[in-house]
Order: C-alpha cells, then structure tokens, then sequence
C-alpha cells in the first residue's frame, strides 16, 4: 500500500492523447474532488481539490476512447514529483498521479 493513491472525480478539460515514436500512447488530463467542511459558523463549506493525471498504454487508450470534460472517473495510481526549467530559466515542480487503472462512472 506504498505510494497509492486512489481518486473519484470529474475531469476538468478533455484528455490531451499523444502518440509516441514508439506507437505507445499518453493522457493528461485533471480531475477535480470535492471535500466538505463545516467553518467557524457551523456553514456548510464546499472545497475543490485538482489534480494532474498522467496515464500510459492501454490506460491512456481508454482514456481517449471514454473520457471527455466533465467525465466521472475513478483512478488508481502513484503520486509523482518532478522538476524541470521553464523557458525563462525558473525551475518548476510538478505533483501528479500516474494512472495505472481507471474506472468509467456516471454518464
């Protein structure tokens, strides 16, 4: 149960698919979760969470035949860091999950 992160949530925008040299194919898309709290009034208050979702292979491939904006989904994977440096030199750090299984839900 190391590195597992599991997820229910709705897409924010539709899957970018890219194909590969090597004919494997990528998704990236984000997923919005939404968390309730009440505050100091005892007011109900709505909170949403985004999330970037990497997935590869076969994941990737029925992402792009089911998935589109707004989509439910459920997916499984591992929560990643990395870094790189922007056209002006800034270093950047990404957080996402790298999908390894996805569920269809909703309509």
């Amino acid at each position: 149960m190391q590195n597992r992160v599991q997820l229910i949530g709705n897409t924010g925008n539709d899957p970018i698919i890219k194909s590969l040299e090597s004919g494997k194919k990528v998704a990236n898309l984000t997923i919005a979760t939404k968390d309730y709290y009440k505050n100091d009034k005892g007011e109900r208050v709505e909170q949403t969470e985004w999330h970037t979702v990497v997935a590869w292979g076969k994941t990737a491939e029925i992402i792009e035949k089911f998935v589109t904006k707004g989509k439910q989904i459920g997916i499984e994977g591992k929560l990643t860091h990395r870094s790189y440096e922007d056209k002006n030199g800034e270093k950047r750090y990404i957080t996402e999950v790298v999908a390894s299984e996805i569920m269809l839900l909703g309509k």
